[in-house]
């Protein structure tokens, strides 16, 4: 693992675990809350933390176990579990949201009355533990899909604060019962389609689908054309992680040129143009399947 990226890892550690903390605190307060004044929308505001308690926990976990060396059995290392947390983070906001719309209807039929007094209150204290946790993880969340996975839960989270709280004010205004469901229901209709893009990316690379960003053609144009290449095919791109990329790539060579001149060109152009930085290239000095020489190669970083 390179120094810088066990360096980013370390400090996302530090901000989850002050993250976890701070949200673990107040989801306990916020279920007392829910149960106490018995407002819906603080009981869907306190699913969602929890699972924001869920998705932190995990997202240590997986930087944490990420950080193993790679071994006889896991030859890419433990990086992969960091997807397979956010996957489950997906699944797991898609159950909350499915219970909370479950729960609002029903309620939307036969309201209960609430105590929109408290309610106010946990939600807005609950909204400043949001933002701090949103602030502790922002920076990470372009850099790891684990990261984002638990980022996107705070910020749904603090946005169902702010739902919360305006529906807490209504009902104080208005006395309409109703409004506690509507906002819950508001809640878990505005989380799905984010959920979904998280679940939609975590399963594009679980099934080791082109990298975000990443052409096949364009990489198979650029490899084309570096001299010597006389054929490309069996081209292959994916990640372990959100932030890696690997190749493999079959090579036919024109007549005359050496191989592993060919082949380190290749690797350079891979890297240069795409950041591919892991890369297998098998070169065949005749048509394709006759006459084979593996070469693999990665370009260290400076």
């Amino acid at each position: 693992m390179a120094e810088g990226h066990a360096h980013g890892a370390g400090a996302s550690s530090k901000r989850l675990m002050w993250a976890l903390v701070l949200t673990t605190t107040f989801l306990i307060a916020e279920v007392v809350g829910a149960v106490v004044f018995k407002s819906l929308a603080l009981l869907s505001d306190a699913a969602h933390m929890f699972t924001d308690v869920a998705a932190l926990a995990i997202a240590l976990a997986a930087i944490k176990i990420g950080e193993r060396p790679a071994d006889s059995v896991r030859t890419f290392g433990y990086r992969r579990f960091e997807i397979l947390a956010a996957a489950f983070n997906a699944v797991l906001l898609f159950l909350v949201a499915g219970y909370v719309l479950y729960e609002g209807v029903l309620r939307l039929f036969a309201p209960e009355p609430v105590g929109s007094v408290g309610m106010l209150v946990v939600a807005s204290l609950g909204l400043v533990v949001n933002l701090v946790s949103m602030r502790l993880l922002a920076s990470g969340a372009n850099a790891s899909l684990n990261v984002k996975g638990a980022y996107l839960e705070v910020w749904a989270d603090m946005l169902g604060s702010v739902g919360v709280i305006g529906g807490a004010v209504l009902i104080m205004l208005t006395g309409w019962a109703w409004i506690d469901p509507v906002v819950a229901i508001g809640i878990g209709l505005w989380v799905l389609p984010r959920t979904w893009m998280l679940l939609k990316n975590t399963t594009h690379i679980l099934l080791e689908g082109v990298p975000k960003d990443l052409s096949l053609e364009a990489v198979r144009a650029t490899i084309a054309a570096v001299p010597g290449v006389a054929e490309v095919h069996d081209l292959h791109l994916w990640g372990v992680s959100s932030d890696d990329v690997n190749g493999s790539v079959h090579l036919v060579l024109a007549e005359g040129w050496d191989a592993e001149r060919v082949r380190r060109a290749v690797l350079a152009q891979m890297n240069d143009v795409h950041g591919i930085d892991h890369a297998a290239v098998q070169i065949e000095s005749g048509p394709a399947g006759e006459g084979e020489a593996l070469g693999h190669g990665r370009i260290a970083h400076p």
